[in-house]
Parts: structure tokens; C-alpha cells; sequence
């Protein structure tokens, strides 16, 4: 009835209905993963890249032709990107086989050294089994059809940045209208949005720098293919935490096979130099005070993404961390105290405000 406080109990049943929701929601994203991923990325390339449109519109062009140049640069993105994937994935298709003996001599070296000191032969060669070069074969084999299939998801992908740059034009003009109506939901869409653009810039520009520095230490190694493993720490510096070890383990095994145990030590050396000071120490600072969101959230993030919605949830885990705050935590007044756990810093006066 109106007027009486809600009892504890019913608290407590609004708690367990709302719980069983966000479940339900969860199965649901997991079960669509396959629609859900690309029009995550969808959606955040367009926030991300969205202020060139309205720089372009506030400037005097037309909408439509400041849509067009937003969908020129994201396509020009997406295809650079998966231009060079794809050729520097057949290129290291073609090397596996070349350095298969090596593998396999290598490991016979190893299960003899380790015989020598008294481990069981045969408990090393199962273990070592696992490490066949023939199954790296396969698995490269499996990454180029992946890449392949990617094609398709690309297509989806453009469509979606075709109808969703047209549709950003509108949208400042669309949050003015309901910001009468609905002011918590628009102030969270727009936190969103500034926190999305915030942690793509630092990462991007981090990224950049790695993978530039990376790819002229490895070049200077004569590791082969330096230019694939900078793209891979470039895309690997938007996983947050562990992106440093992802990037890493290709290149130096690859270095092992190619020139022997000091090349491996030096692309260790470089990328712990490097890489680790860069992302694992400075960036995470920078990004969790950028975009409000602590950094065990941050980890917690990462595994729970490449959980529901794959490889793809690893890459966007902090946006979509963001868009789950904006919509579960930010919109309603009794939600907002958990900004004060979730921060990476004490809340600003205006944060407070917020909350």
C-alpha cells in the first residue's frame, strides 16, 4: 500500500527476482554470442570514433556527409587490420613446416638432458607430446579458417557501422529530448560514452607505442615476421592485465626455433622492458583513473567477457564493463553507492553529486 515502507523480506525477494534476471540475461548474451560480439564492437567503434562526425556537422557539412566520412574511417580500420592479419597469418603458415624439425629436435635434446638427471623418459615424452609441432600445424591450420570466417562476421560488422553511423548523427539531439524525462539515463549514456572514448585513446596511444617499439626490436632480432607480432601486441594491449604474455609468447618461441635460447632471452628481455612497464605498470593506472573502474574490476571484467561473448569480450571487456555500469548502476538512485567500490580513486565532488 502506499505510504508503507517495504518490509525486509519483500527487499529480499526484489533482490533474488532481480538476480534471477541478470542470470537470465547473462545465459542469454552467452547463447547469442555469436550476434552479440560484433555488435559490441559495432557499438564501440562508433562512440569511439563518433566526435570526428560531430566535429564535421558542428563545422558546417551536411549530416549525411559527416556520416560518410565516420564510415570511411572505420571501414579503412577494419580492413587494414584484417588485411594485414590475413597475410601475415598465411606468411606464418608457410614457416611452421620449416621449423617443424627444429621443434622436433629440440625436444629430443630436452627429454635426453632431463633423462640424464633421472626423470623418467617416459613421463617426459608424454608431457613433450603435447608440444607436437604437427598440432601447431593444425591449430594454424584452424586460425586461417577462423580468419576466414571472420570475412563474413565482417560483413555483418560493416552493415551494422553502415546503420548505426547514419543513426549517431541523431542521437545528441535524441538525449536533449529525454533528458527532461529521463536525466539519470542520459547523464549515464553520456559517463559511457566519455569513459569508452577516454580508455580507447590511452590504450590506443600505448598500444601504438609498444607495438612500434616492439616491431623494430624484433626487426633488429631478426625475429621473423616483426610486423605481425607488433600488430599482435597492438591488438593485445586492449586485453587488460594479461595482454602483455598473450603478445609475448608467440615471438619468442618463434625466436627459439629460428635463431636459438639468447634470441628467445632477448625478445623476453624487450617485451618484460617494454611491454610490461608500459601496460602492466603506467597503463592500468592511467586507464582505471580515466575511466573510474578499479583494477581487480578490471581483471574480473576480462575473464567474465571472454567468458559470455569469446575471444572479442576480452578486447572489450572495459567498454562493456562501462555500458553494464552506466545501465545497472549509474541510472538508478539506489544503485549508485556502488560507484564507491567500483572506482579506481576517491569520487570527484561532481562523481559524488552523481552517486
Amino acid at each position: 500500500m502506499p505510504g508503507i515502507a517495504p518490509t525486509p523480506t519483500g527487499r529480499v525477494d526484489r533482490g533474488l527476482v532481480a538476480a534471477a534476471a541478470l542470470v537470465v540475461i547473462i545465459a542469454g548474451l552467452k547463447a547469442a554470442a555469436g550476434l552479440v560480439a560484433p555488435v559490441a564492437l559495432a557499438l564501440v567503434l562508433v562512440v569511439a570514433l563518433s566526435p570526428v562526425q560531430s566535429f564535421l556537422v558542428r563545422h558546417g557539412w551536411p549530416r549525411w556527409l559527416g556520416s560518410l566520412v565516420l564510415l570511411l574511417v572505420v571501414y579503412g580500420l577494419l580492413l587494414a587490420f584484417a588485411g594485414i592479419l590475413l597475410v601475415s597469418i598465411g606468411q606464418l603458415s608457410g614457416l611452421v613446416p620449416h621449423y617443424a624439425a627444429e621443434a622436433t629436435a629440440m625436444i629430443s635434446e630436452v627429454t635426453g638432458w632431463l633423462a640424464k638427471h633421472g626423470v623418467d623418459s617416459a613421463q617426459v615424452r608424454s608431457a613433450l607430446s603435447q608440444f607436437d609441432p604437427s598440432r601447431l600445424v593444425g591449430l594454424l591450420t584452424s586460425l586461417a579458417g577462423s580468419a576466414l570466417s571472420l570475412l563474413s562476421n565482417l560483413l555483418f560488422i560493416l552493415a551494422l557501422l553502415l546503420f548505426m553511423g547514419l543513426d549517431a548523427a541523431g542521437y545528441p539531439t535524441r538525449l536533449e529530448r529525454i533528458a527532461a524525462q529521463r536525466p539519470a539515463l542520459v547523464s549515464a549514456l553520456r559517463r559511457f560514452a566519455g569513459g569508452t572514448r577516454k580508455y580507447l585513446v590511452v590504450t590506443t596511444v600505448f598500444g601504438l607505442a609498444v607495438a612500434i617499439l616492439d616491431g623494430v626490436a624484433l626487426w633488429a632480432l631478426a625475429v621473423p615476421l616483426p610486423l605481425l607480432w607488433a600488430l599482435l601486441s597492438f591488438i593485445t594491449n586492449y586485453v587488460p592485465n594479461v595482454g602483455f604474455i598473450l603478445g609475448l609468447i608467440p615471438p619468442a618461441l618463434l625466436g627459439l626455433l629460428d635463431s636459438g635460447v639468447s634470441t628467445m632471452l632477448w625478445v623476453i628481455a624487450v617485451y618484460c622492458g617494454l611491454n610490461f612497464v608500459l601496460q602492466s605498470l603506467i597503463q592500468p593506472k592511467i586507464t582505471g583513473n580515466s575511466v573510474g573502474l578499479s583494477v581487480t574490476l578490471t581483471f574480473l571484467a576480462l575473464v567474465f567477457w571472454s567468458w559470455v561473448i569469446g575471444g572479442l569480450g576480452a578486447i572489450l571487456a572495459v567498454p562493456l564493463t562501462l555500458l553494464a555500469k552506466a545501465l545497472l548502476v549509474d541510472t538508478a538512485p539506489n544503485t549508485r553507492w556502488a560507484n564507491h567500490l567500483l572506482s579506481s580513486r576517491p569520487l570527484s565532488k561532481d562523481d559524488k553529486t552523481a552517486a
